[in-house]
This record gives structure tokens, C-alpha cells and sequence, in this order.
């Protein structure tokens, strides 16, 4: 008889641990609008939830240390005249996040250092182009201003913040709702998942479809694809019998699936979330109480299951934190902010690992804050797969530069009262001396680490060595 043997991977024992109840975010009133978005954003510095709001649409921004219960009256996002109904922090400027609502507009909005002291009711840039309300904001993974907004009106559009313009118009290529956009590793192509079946991988520049599948998932419930980073598409989605199904396929040739798996018959749409340098996917169903997770590889089959995450209550919506605001002294490889009914909490997932040292192959170099390219680059045809940097020594963001707002000159223009409020994105130039401040904090920041590193595997050896004295004095 075959002995089975086990397939080995640094992923199999991953577990998931909830945080303390005083480390939730508790008393927020978390939307309760019908639309499968995730509610939630993460970045190192905050945290983002879509709330209930009386007269329009508002969202929470909290500083992550902010836990345990938020004041009723904790000022608010607030100046969409409808429900907000995604969120996205901008992954160049932790401090500016992007908002579409069912007003039909796109909202960017720059958060204090602090965070909120007052209501924010005035956005930096508002975007307006939409017929219908917007239902899925996403920024340009590498470059700087450069937002898509997907709306009910079945278009998406392609912004250059800096200018306010929306520059590409992506309009008779979905003739129904689009349920997920994604973008590619560089962003130079773009995935959708629609309403009619389909998913296409999109040249955004050329306004062309590049490939498409019909029936990618045969059943009518929402589905979603996202791209992965050898550039392969990963969907979720309903089979003809109503299970719920992941699939995979190569972008340039969508024939046939690379591989189809079934999983359940629960009728939450899968939520699905993607950490490009350890190729594990994450899938967390709205109104479920799991999260799952596979890795994804070169061998059959393709999609390995790894486990599975569960609580007792439901999610209704998830965050989930980029690499590098993660904990890599606690080998924790992911961070999922979990929306209940009335708060916010956080679930850590961790490699169980003996070595107090830095997991080289747990952290890759990973995709850092820097842009690769300007907005006007990328629009010209150029493209920059994202700038890594290492997580050696816990990852220390340099100063933000902040979204200034310059008024254009009226004399310039024809259509004056439109100019007047054209905002443009200026680089905030950071003087030398500051510079070599923060290059001496850095260094004396790492110095620091490592000798408080080495002071702790001196004490750990100290307490061995005080129990081997101890074994041997008895």
C-alpha cells in the first residue's frame, strides 16, 4: 500500500489568533448597506470602517493604537451626501485615503497625523464623471495619483488625482455591473469580474480587451478575480448548483481553467485577498465566521488548502494590512481587521517559528511606500513593476508628503469656475537638514533594535544557563 505523503510547506501550520477584547475596536456602528464591498481599509498608521450615517455617507479613521470603545460622537469622514460604499487607502501616502459613495462622486481626502480632532467635511479632490453610485475605488499600485473608480453606470474610470481629470473611460465594455476590478502587479493591465459572466483582463492605455472568459463561474451570484503576481487570474465565484468555487487561469490564454475547486454551499460572496510574496491567498465570505487559506504553486493542484480561521461571529466586512505595517519579530504574515455588528477586531496570522532571528524566507523584500513612476509617466504609456524594500529591521516610514492644493491660474483657461478648483499634487520638498536628521534617527533606530536584540538573547541564555546550574546544584 501507498504511503501518502504529505505535501511540505513553511505555510502549513499557520495559525490565526484574535486579539484581545481591549485591543478591538468596539461601539461603531458598521454599515449595514447591501453591497459586497469589504467596509474596511488598512494601512500602518489607521484603520478605515464604513459606518451608519444619518444624512449621507460617513466613514471612521482611526489611529491603529486607538482601541477599545469609540466615543458616539468620534469625528467622521463625512461629506458624501449618500452612503460611502468602498474605501482605499493610497499605498504611496498613508495619510490619503479615497472614498466612492452612492452620490455618484469619488472623494479623496487627506487625514491629519494625527488623525481626526474634528468632522472632515472637504475633501482635497472631488471626482465627478459617475451617472450612477460608485461601488469600487482602487489606487495604481506603483504610480503616484493615479486612482480607478468602477460605478453602476457599468464604466470605469481612470483619474489623475493631481489634476483632478478623469483621463481614460473604460464605458462600453461591461454591459452590466462590475462586481471587482483589479489591477496587475505593475499596473500596466487590469482584471474585471462582471455581472454577465465575464472576466476580462483589460489594457486600460489602449482601451482594448486583452482576453475574456464567459461563464467563468456559471452561477448568477457575485463573483470576484484578482490578479496574481506571475500574473496569473484567481476567481471565486458560484457554480451552476449554487457551491461556491475558486479557479485559476493564465491571463493570455483563458480558455481553460488551470485548475476549479469546490468548496462549500454557503451564499456569502468570497472576499478574496492576495499577499504576492508569499503566493498565499486568503478568503473570507461575507456572513461567514472563517477564514480560509491556500497557497498557490507550480504543482498540481495548483490551489493547495492550507486551513482554516473560525470564530463564533460573522463578519460583515474585512481589512486586511500591507506587509509592511506587520510584526516580523512575531513571524506574523498577515493582519485581518474583522467588522462585526458593532466593532472592529483584529485577527493575527502567525508562522510558528522556535528562531528569535529575522525569517528571510518568511519576508521577502516587499512592496515599499515609493512610487516607481509620476502619474503623467504612466498615462504617456510607461511602466514600473513597485519598489521593494526589506522588512529586516521592521519597516520605518520617512516623513508624508502631504496633497498641496494650488488653484490654477483663471487667465489660462476658457472654463474658469471649473479651473478655479482644479487641484494639483505638489511634492513636498523635505529641507536637506531634516533629511540627515531622519537618515541619523534611522540609525540610531537600528542600532537601538539590535542591541535591544542582543540584550534579550543574552537574558533568555543567562535564565538557560541559571537552570542548568540549578539541575546540577541539585
Amino acid at each position: 500500500m501507498l504511503r501518502r505523503v504529505v505535501r511540505q510547506s513553511k505555510f502549513r501550520h499557520v495559525f490565526g489568533q484574535a486579539v484581545r477584547n481591549d485591543q478591538s475596536y468596539d461601539d461603531i456602528r458598521v454599515s449595514r448597506v447591501t453591497w459586497d464591498s469589504s467596509f474596511c481599509a488598512v494601512n500602518p498608521k489607521f484603520v478605515a470602517i464604513i459606518i451608519e450615517a444619518s444624512g449621507g455617507g460617513a466613514f471612521l479613521v482611526l489611529p491603529l493604537q486607538k482601541t477599545g470603545r469609540i466615543d458616539k460622537v468620534y469625528p467622521t469622514v463625512c461629506g458624501h451626501t449618500g452612503p460611502v460604499l468602498d474605501i482605499d487607502w493610497c499605498p504611496h501616502n498613508d495619510h490619503v485615503i479615497a472614498s466612492g459613495s452612492e452620490d455618484c462622486t469619488v472623494m479623496v481626502w487627506q487625514i491629519p497625523e494625527n488623525g481626526l480632532e474634528t468632522p472632515l467635511s472637504e475633501p482635497v479632490v472631488m471626482l465627478e464623471g459617475h451617472s450612477k453610485r460608485v461601488g469600487i475605488v482602487s489606487w495604481h499600485p506603483t504610480a503616484r495619483n493615479v486612482l480607478l473608480s468602477a460605478g453602476c453606470d457599468n464604466q470605469i474610470i481612470v483619474w489623475n488625482v493631481g489634476t483632478g481629470q478623469a483621463m481614460i473611460n473604460l464605458e462600453d465594455m461591461h454591459p452590466d455591473v462590475i462586481f471587482s476590478v483589479s489591477w496587475s502587479r505593475n499596473g500596466n493591465l487590469l482584471c474585471t469580474a462582471c455581472k454577465d459572466k465575464k472576466v476580462r483582463v483589460i489594457d486600460p492605455r489602449k482601451q482594448k480587451i486583452v482576453a475574456e472568459k464567459d461563464k467563468a463561474h456559471e452561477g448568477a451570484r457575485p463573483m470576484r478575480a484578482i490578479f496574481l503576481a506571475d500574473g496569473n487570474i484567481f476567481t471565486t465565484g458560484f457554480s451552476r448548483m449554487s457551491e461556491r468555487q475558486l479557479a485559476l487561469w493564465k491571463s493570455d490564454n483563458m480558455d481553460e481553467p488551470i485548475c476549479v475547486q469546490e468548496m462549500d454551499t454557503s451564499n456569502g460572496v468570497l472576499l478574496p485577498f492576495y499577499d504576492p510574496d508569499t503566493n498565499v491567498v486568503y478568503l473570507c465570505g461575507k456572513g461567514d465566521s472563517s477564514i480560509r487559506y491556500f497557497e498557490i504553486t507550480d504543482e498540481a493542484p495548483f490551489v493547495h488548502y492550507l486551513s482554516t480561521f473560525s470564530t463564533k461571529e460573522p463578519q460583515r466586512g474585512m481589512g486586511y494590512m500591507p506587509k509592511r505595517g506587520l510584526d516580523v519579530n512575531k513571524c506574523e504574515i498577515a493582519r485581518f481587521y474583522k467588522l462585526h455588528e458593532r466593532k472592529c477586531e483584529p485577527i493575527i496570522m502567525t508562522v510558528p517559528r522556535k528562531s528569535d532571528l529575522f525569517q528571510d524566507d518568511l519576508y521577502p523584500d516587499t512592496a515599499g511606500p515609493d512610487p516607481a513612476l509620476e502619474a503623467d509617466e504612466w498615462f504617456a504609456g510607461k511602466n514600473g513593476g513597485p519598489i521593494l524594500i526589506s522588512l529586516k529591521d521592521g519597516y520605518v516610514s520617512a516623513k508624508n508628503r502631504d496633497l498641496k492644493v494650488v488653484k490654477t491660474n483663471t487667465l489660462e483657461t476658457k472654463a474658469a469656475t471649473k479651473a478655479e478648483n482644479t487641484p494639483t499634487v505638489q511634492k513636498h520638498v523635505t529641507p536637506k537638514p531634516s533629511v540627515k536628521m531622519e537618515d541619523k534617527l534611522e540609525e540610531v533606530l537600528r542600532e537601538f533594535k539590535s542591541l535591544r536584540d542582543r540584550v534579550i538573547l543574552q537574558d533568555r541564555r543567562i535564565a538557560r544557563l541559571e537552570e542548568q546550574v540549578a539541575k546540577v546544584a541539585m
